[in-house]
C-alpha cells in the first residue's frame, strides 16, 4: 500500500513537473494587438476584413460595415438591420453582402459612406434566405457568393449575371485570376465564360470543405478543414507531401491565408491561428492563452504593411508583421516578472521573481527552472568566461544547468571588475559591499568592506580604490578604500548629485553617468562632482521620464521613457553625445519601473524583460517607412445644436452660428509599439503648432467670425509624415456685421451724428443762451447790488439829512418852546407889574411873537422833512381836522406831553387837555386809545 502511494505520489510529481515545465515555454510571435468588441462598440463576430487604397480596414460585423483607420471605429449598420458577412474593398467602393441583400458603399462629400443596394436597384429575386458568404473582384467585376448563387455584377455596364449550380456552393476561390468554387457532393468548379464548368470531381473535394486554394509553385494547393493541404489539378487530387504537418489534421480550419512571403496561415475554430513558412515548418501558433482575443479564427487578410488580421468570433486582433519586435508571453505566469537575462554557452537564462530559468538558445524548447535557484533573481553577470547569478540569498556560478554557492552573502545586486585586479571581483549587497576571489579556478567570498553598510543597488569603480554607490532615498556616495579593499578610509554624500526615484549609476566606456528626473548627469572625476548635461537631459522630461536606469551595452547606453527606449551613443569622431529613439511605450513594455532590463541577444536582437515575458528588438529591422496623415471628418455646431458633418474635401463655408468645430484625423498604421503622435494649427487664430500628444481629434469653440486654415501633421516613431493634412474654412460674419448691417450702421452712425450734431448745437446754443442769460444776470445782480448800494448810500445820506432835520425841528421845537416859556414868563410878570395900561403894549407885542406864522411854517417845514407822509395821512384818513388840530396832533405824534404843548400853543396845560379830548372825538377813539401812540403808529 506505501508503495503504491509513492507510486502515485511520484506519478502525480512527475505530471506536475511536465505541467509545470510545459508551461513554461514562452513562443515567440510578432506582437499582438487586441481589439474587443467594446473598443469597436459593435457585435462579437467578424466574418470578412479586406482593406481599402487608403489603408482603412473594413470588416463585416454582424451589426453591420466595421471601419478603422488607426485611431478611430466607425460601425455603419446593416442597411436591411441583418447580418453582415461579406466585404470587398475596390478603388473607393466597399461591396458587402447580407441576408437576402447586397451592394455597394461609397462616400458622400462629408467622408460617410452611403449604401447603394444593387439587389433593390436591379430588381433581383433572391432565393429564399439567401445570404452573401463572399465577395472577390476581378477586373471590372464583383462577384458575390452565396450558398445558392454566384452573382457576377459589371460595374461597366452596370449587368448582373447570374450563375445558379446544381447544389449548395460551398466557397468561392479567386487564383491567379481564375475562379474555383466547391459544390457539395458534386466536386471543384470553375468558371468560363459566365457558366459553371466542372473541374475536378476528386473524392477529396466531394468528402471535404474546402477553405481556400491558392497557387504554389505553379501547383493548386487546397485548404481542407480537417484533412490538410492538397495539390490537385483536373484530373487528381493528392496531400501535398511539402507541407505535410500532422498539426493541420489536428485542427479544424474554418480560414486560410497565403501571405506575401509565401508562409500560409489557417484560422481554426478552437485553436486560434497558426502560421507555417512555406517549406511546412511552423513559425508560431497563437491562442487566446498566448494573446489571441479569441481561438476562433472566423477571417484571415494581410494587409500593405503585411500585418495579420484576424476577424475573430468575438472580437479583431492585428497581428504585427515579423519586424523589429517580436514577443515572448508567458501567459500562464510560471516564469514571473524577468529582472535579469543572460546568453551564456548556448544557453539562454532568465533571472525572474520566481527563479533562473534556461532553456537551450535558438530552440523551441521549453523553460526549465535551475534547482537550488528559487524565488528572486537580481543579476546575472557574465565576467570574463564565467556566468555569475545575483539572488536573494547570495551569488551562484552558473555552468550550464547547474549551479554552484559562491557566497552566502543575502541579496546581490550587481558584480563587477576591479581595474587591475583580475582575481578580484566587487559585489553590491543589500547590506554593503563585498570582494569576490579567485583561488585555484573557484571563486568565493574574500571580505566585507567595513565602514559602509548601504544597500549598493548601483555602483561603479572610478578606479581600483574608488567607488561611486547610488541609493535611491539617500543620494550618491564616493568611496576611498584601502590597498586592500578592506575597509572604507573615506565615505562623503554628492551635494551635486541629487535624490531621486528610479536613479541609477552606469557608465560609458570611461565616463560615468548618474540619471534621475532632474536629467542626467556626467561626473567629473577631477573635480569630483557631477555636471548636468543639458543635450542628453532633453531625454527626460517631466511628462516622460519614467525611470533613471540607465544600462550599458559596450558603446552603448539606454534610457527608458515614457514612449521610447533611447539609445546613447559617442560619435567616433568629435566625440559628442548622439541620441536616438525606438517607439516602445511603457505600457506596451510591461516593465518594473527601476528594473528594467535589456540585454543583447545577439547581434542586432536585444531581450527586454517584462512581467510576463519578454520581447524581442531587432535594431536592423526598422524600416524606414513613410506614413501619411488623413482628415477624416470636419464637424461644426452650434454653440447648443447637433454636429453637422461637412465635406472635407471643399472648403468649408460656415453661418456665424456654426462657430464650434471639431476635426477627426488618423494615420492608418497598425504596429503595437509604434506611437503615433498629432500636432495640429489652426490658421487665423493660433499661429503656432500645438504639443505632440497622443488624441486624433480637435476641438475648437466659439470661433469669432474669420478665414481659418486647419492643419495637422503627426509623428511616428520620431519621424514625421510626408504630408500635412490642411482644411480651409471660414465663419461668416454675424448678421449685425454683414455688410447690409454695416451698411445701414454707417447710414444710422451718419443719422446719430447729424442728429447729435444738432443736439449738441441747439445744447451749446442754449449753454450759450443760458450763459447769456446768467451774464444779464449776474449784470443786474451786479446793477441791483450797485442800486442797492446807492440805495443804501442814499438812505444813509437821508438818514443823515433826517437825522440833521430831526435835530433842527427837535431845535426848533426846543427854541418855540424856550422863547414861548420865556415870552409867557414874561407876559406873567408884567402882569403883576404896575400899571396895566403900560404894560398892555408890551403883553401885545409878546402875544403877537407867541403866535407868530412864521415860527409854525418853520417847524412845519423841519417836521415834514422828518415826517413828509404824516400830514397826508392824517388829512387822507381825518379830514375834518383844522389846522390847529393838525398842530396838536403834531405834537402828540412827537410824544409831547400837555405842558410841553401848552406854550406852543400859548394856552394853559387845561385847555391842553380839552384839546386832546375834542381831539379824540373827532378822531372817535376810544378811551383805551393812548392818543400819542395812535399818531406815533400812524
Amino acid at each position: 500500500m506505501k508503495t503504491q502511494n509513492n507510486r502515485i505520489g511520484l506519478l502525480t510529481k512527475t505530471l506536475f513537473l511536465l505541467c509545470f515545465y510545459t508551461q513554461l515555454g514562452a513562443q515567440r510571435h510578432p506582437p499582438i494587438i487586441n481589439y474587443p468588441p467594446p473598443v469597436y462598440d459593435a457585435d462579437n463576430q467578424n466574418w470578412m476584413l479586406t482593406q481599402a487604397p487608403d489603408k482603412t480596414i473594413y470588416a463585416a460585423n454582424n451589426k453591420g460595415l466595421l471601419a478603422f483607420n488607426g485611431a478611430q471605429w466607425t460601425l455603419y449598420p446593416s442597411p436591411n438591420e441583418t447580418v453582415m458577412r461579406g466585404a470587398r474593398a475596390v478603388d473607393d467602393a466597399i461591396y458587402t453582402g447580407a441576408y437576402m441583400d447586397f451592394g455597394v458603399w461609397k462616400k458622400d462629400n462629408a467622408g460617410i459612406l452611403k449604401y447603394t443596394s444593387i439587389t433593390s436597384k436591379k430588381q433581383l429575386q433572391m432565393v429564399e434566405d439567401e445570404h452573401i458568404w463572399n465577395i472577390e473582384q476581378y477586373k471590372q467585376y464583383i462577384v458575390f457568393q452565396s450558398l445558392d448563387r454566384i452573382y457576377i455584377y459589371d460595374r461597366n455596364s452596370d449587368t448582373i449575371q447570374i450563375i445558379e449550380p446544381e447544389g449548395k456552393v460551398i466557397r468561392l476561390f479567386l487564383v491567379d485570376e481564375e475562379f474555383y468554387f466547391q459544390v457539395r457532393n458534386k466536386g471543384m468548379f470553375t468558371i468560363e465564360n459566365g457558366e459553371a464548368v466542372l473541374y475536378s470531381f476528386s473524392d477529396v473535394f466531394k468528402d471535404n470543405s474546402v477553405i481556400n486554394v491558392f497557387k504554389i509553385d505553379g501547383q493548386n494547393i487546397a485548404v481542407t478543414a480537417t484533412q490538410g493541404l492538397f495539390s490537385f489539378n483536373q484530373s487528381l487530387a493528392t496531400p501535398w507531401e511539402q507541407f505535410d504537418n500532422p498539426l493541420i489534421k489536428e485542427v479544424n480550419v474554418y480560414s486560410a491565408l497565403q501571405r506575401a512571403n509565401g508562409s500560409i496561415v489557417l484560422g481554426t475554430i478552437e485553436n486560434g491561428v497558426i502560421q507555417f513558412s512555406k517549406d511546412g515548418s511552423l513559425d508560431y501558433k497563437i491562442k487566446k492563452a498566448s494573446g489571441l482575443n479569441n481561438n476562433t479564427a472566423l477571417a484571415l487578410l494581410e494587409d500593405q504593411d503585411l500585418n495579420l488580421w484576424v476577424g475573430l468570433d468575438a472580437g479583431i486582433d492585428c497581428i504585427n508583421r515579423l519586424g523589429p519586435f517580436n514577443q515572448y508571453l508567458d501567459a500562464s505566469g510560471a516564469l514571473g516578472t524577468i529582472y535579469a537575462a543572460a546568453v551564456s554557452d548556448g544557453y539562454l537564462y532568465l533571472g525572474t521573481n520566481q527563479g533562473l530559468f534556461y532553456k537551450k538558445e535558438n530552440t523551441t524548447e521549453t523553460f526549465t527552472r535551475m534547482k537550488g535557484i528559487e524565488g528572486q533573481v537580481w543579476d546575472l553577470s557574465k565576467i570574463d568566461n564565467t556566468l555569475f547569478c545575483g539572488h536573494n540569498t547570495g551569488t551562484y556560478s552558473i555552468d550550464g544547468d547547474s549551479a554552484r554557492l559562491v557566497s552566502s552573502v543575502e541579496g546581490t545586486w550587481d558584480i563587477k571588475k576591479i581595474p587591475g585586479k583580475p582575481n578580484l571581483l566587487l559585489q553590491g549587497n543589500y547590506n554593503g559591499l563585498h570582494v569576490l576571489e579567485k583561488k585555484g579556478g573557484t571563486w568565493q567570498l574574500r571580505n566585507k568592506i567595513e565602514n559602509f553598510v548601504n544597500s549598493s543597488k548601483h555602483f561603479e569603480l572610478v578606479d581600483a580604490q574608488t567607488l561611486l554607490v547610488s541609493h535611491e532615498y539617500k543620494g550618491v556616495y564616493e568611496i576611498k578604500l584601502d590597498a586592500t579593499l578592506q575597509k572604507a578610509t573615506e565615505v562623503f554624500k554628492h551635494s551635486t548629485a541629487a535624490i531621486g526615484e528610479h536613479s541609477s549609476l552606469s557608465r560609458l566606456k570611461e565616463q560615468i553617468f548618474y540619471a534621475n528626473n532632474d536629467g542626467v548627469f556626467l561626473y567629473n572625476s577631477t573635480e569630483h562632482q557631477f555636471i548636468l548635461d543639458k543635450k542628453l537631459s532633453t531625454i527626460f522630461s517631466k511628462e516622460t521620464f519614467v525611470t533613471g536606469k540607465l544600462i550599458e551595452d559596450e558603446d552603448l547606453l539606454w534610457a527608458f521613457t515614457q514612449d521610447h527606449l533611447v539609445c546613447i551613443s559617442r560619435d567616433k569622431l568629435d566625440g559628442a553625445y548622439e541620441v536616438d529613439k525606438i517607439s516602445l511605450p511603457a505600457a506596451y513594455r510591461n516593465t518594473v519601473e527601476g528594473y528594467e532590463i535589456l540585454v543583447r541577444f545577439r547581434e542586432s536582437e536585444y531581450l527586454l524583460g517584462t512581467s510576463n515575458g519578454y520581447i524581442i528588438v531587432d535594431t536592423e529591422s526598422f524600416a524606414d517607412q513613410d506614413y501619411q496623415i488623413s482628415l477624416n471628418e470636419a464637424l461644426v455646431s452650434s454653440l447648443s445644436g447637433d454636429e453637422q458633418l461637412v465635406s472635407v474635401l471643399e472648403e468649408g463655408d460656415f453661418s456665424s452660428r456654426l462657430n464650434n468645430v471639431r476635426f477627426s484625423f488618423s494615420v492608418p498604421e497598425y504596429d503595437k509599439f509604434l506611437t503615433t503622435q498629432y500636432a495640429y494649427q489652426l490658421e487665423g487664430l493660433y499661429d503656432k503648432w500645438s504639443s505632440w500628444n497622443s488624441s486624433s481629434s480637435a476641438s475648437f469653440e466659439n470661433l469669432p467670425y474669420g478665414d481659418y486654415t486647419f492643419r495637422v501633421k503627426a509623428n511616428i516613431n520620431n519621424k514625421d509624415t510626408i504630408n500635412e493634412a490642411s482644411y480651409p474654412f471660414t465663419i461668416a460674419r454675424p448678421w449685425y456685421l454683414s455688410n447690409l448691417a454695416i451698411v445701414l450702421y454707417i447710414l444710422l452712425a451718419i443719422v446719430l451724428f447729424a442728429v447729435l450734431n444738432w443736439f449738441y448745437k441747439r445744447y451749446y446754443r442754449k449753454q450759450q443762451e443760458l450763459a447769456l442769460e446768467r451774464s444779464k444776470r449776474d449784470m443786474e445782480l451786479k446793477a441791483l447790488e450797485s442800486e442797492k448800494q446807492i440805495i443804501e448810500l442814499n438812505n444813509a445820506n437821508l438818514k443823515q439829512d433826517i437825522d440833521a432835520r430831526n435835530r433842527e425841528l427837535a431845535v426848533s421845537t426846543m427854541n418855540m418852546v424856550n422863547k414861548n416859556k420865556t415870552l409867557n414868563t414874561i407876559k406873567n410878570a408884567l402882569l403883576k407889574a404896575g400899571k396895566l395900561s403900560d404894560i398892555e403894549d408890551i403883553v401885545q407885542i409878546v402875544d403877537k411873537t407867541i403866535e407868530n406864522e412864521e415860527d409854525w411854517n418853520f417847524f412845519e417845514k423841519a417836521f415834514n422833512h422828518a415826517d413828509k407822509d404824516f400830514f397826508t395821512k392824517v388829512k387822507e384818513q381825518h379830514p375834518t381836522l383844522t389846522a390847529n388840530d393838525l398842530k396838536l396832533c403834531v405834537y402828540l405824534r412827537l410824544n409831547m406831553s400837555s405842558k410841553e404843548i401848552a406854550p406852543l400853543l400859548n394856552i394853559s396845560s387845561r385847555s391842553v387837555e380839552i384839546k386832546r379830548y375834542r381831539l379824540r372825538k373827532k378822531l372817535d377813539l376810544s378811551r383805551e386809545t393812548n392818543l400819542n401812540d395812535y399818531f406815533i403808529n400812524l
